[in-house]
Protein backbone atom coordinates (compact mmCIF):
# COMPACT_ATOMS: atom_id res chain seq x y z
CA UNK A 1 0.00 0.00 0.00
CA UNK A 2 1.56 3.11 -1.15
CA UNK A 3 1.29 6.24 1.11
CA UNK A 4 -1.21 7.96 -1.26
CA UNK A 5 -3.62 5.31 -0.50
CA UNK A 6 -3.12 5.87 3.34
CA UNK A 7 -3.73 9.57 2.50
CA UNK A 8 -6.99 8.22 1.24
CA UNK A 9 -8.02 6.21 4.06
CA UNK A 10 -7.52 9.15 6.87
CA UNK A 11 -9.41 11.01 4.63
CA UNK A 12 -12.08 8.49 5.44
CA UNK A 13 -11.80 8.56 8.92
CA UNK A 14 -14.31 9.77 10.91
CA UNK A 15 -14.41 13.14 13.15
CA UNK A 16 -14.73 10.77 15.64
CA UNK A 17 -12.10 8.86 15.53
CA UNK A 18 -9.30 11.52 14.15
CA UNK A 19 -7.83 11.25 18.03
CA UNK A 20 -7.12 7.67 18.01
CA UNK A 21 -5.71 7.69 14.39
CA UNK A 22 -3.40 9.77 15.53
CA UNK A 23 -2.67 8.56 18.22
CA UNK A 24 -1.83 4.73 16.45
CA UNK A 25 -0.16 6.53 13.70
CA UNK A 26 2.03 8.45 16.48
CA UNK A 27 2.98 4.68 18.05
CA UNK A 28 3.83 3.14 14.70
CA UNK A 29 5.88 6.03 13.61
CA UNK A 30 7.76 5.79 17.16
CA UNK A 31 10.93 3.89 17.34
CA UNK A 32 10.88 0.17 18.32
CA UNK A 33 12.31 1.71 22.02
CA UNK A 34 9.26 3.09 22.71
CA UNK A 35 7.24 0.68 21.45
CA UNK A 36 8.65 -1.97 23.76
CA UNK A 37 8.53 0.45 27.24
CA UNK A 38 4.92 1.16 26.41
CA UNK A 39 4.22 -2.82 25.93
CA UNK A 40 6.08 -3.14 29.02
CA UNK A 41 4.24 -4.36 31.89
CA UNK A 42 3.41 -1.95 34.69
CA UNK A 43 6.02 -1.06 37.82
CA UNK A 44 3.59 -2.73 40.54
CA UNK A 45 6.41 -2.82 43.33
CA UNK A 46 6.02 -0.30 46.06
CA UNK A 47 8.29 2.74 46.50
CA UNK A 48 11.20 2.53 49.40
CA UNK A 49 11.91 4.50 51.75
CA UNK A 50 15.40 4.34 50.34
CA UNK A 51 13.44 5.61 46.92
CA UNK A 52 11.77 8.25 48.34
CA UNK A 53 14.63 9.72 49.53
CA UNK A 54 16.80 9.21 46.39
CA UNK A 55 13.71 11.05 44.66
CA UNK A 56 13.41 13.95 47.59
CA UNK A 57 17.59 14.23 46.44
CA UNK A 58 16.62 14.33 42.95
CA UNK A 59 14.16 16.47 43.36
CA UNK A 60 16.47 19.14 45.13
CA UNK A 61 19.29 19.26 42.53
CA UNK A 62 16.85 19.92 40.01
CA UNK A 63 15.63 22.87 41.57
CA UNK A 64 18.70 24.48 42.61
CA UNK A 65 20.01 23.70 39.34
CA UNK A 66 22.71 21.26 39.75
CA UNK A 67 21.96 18.79 36.48
CA UNK A 68 24.14 18.00 34.10
CA UNK A 69 22.68 19.16 30.39
CA UNK A 70 22.15 16.02 27.60
CA UNK A 71 24.65 17.58 25.56
CA UNK A 72 27.36 17.92 28.32
CA UNK A 73 26.89 13.71 28.89
CA UNK A 74 27.64 13.15 25.42
CA UNK A 75 30.90 15.29 25.71
CA UNK A 76 31.83 13.31 28.85
CA UNK A 77 31.08 10.19 27.29
CA UNK A 78 33.07 10.94 23.92
CA UNK A 79 30.03 10.56 21.81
Amino acid sequence: MAREALHQLIDRIPETEIVAAQRFLEYLASGAALRVALAAPFDDEPVTEGDSEAIARARADLEAGRVVSHEEMLREFGV
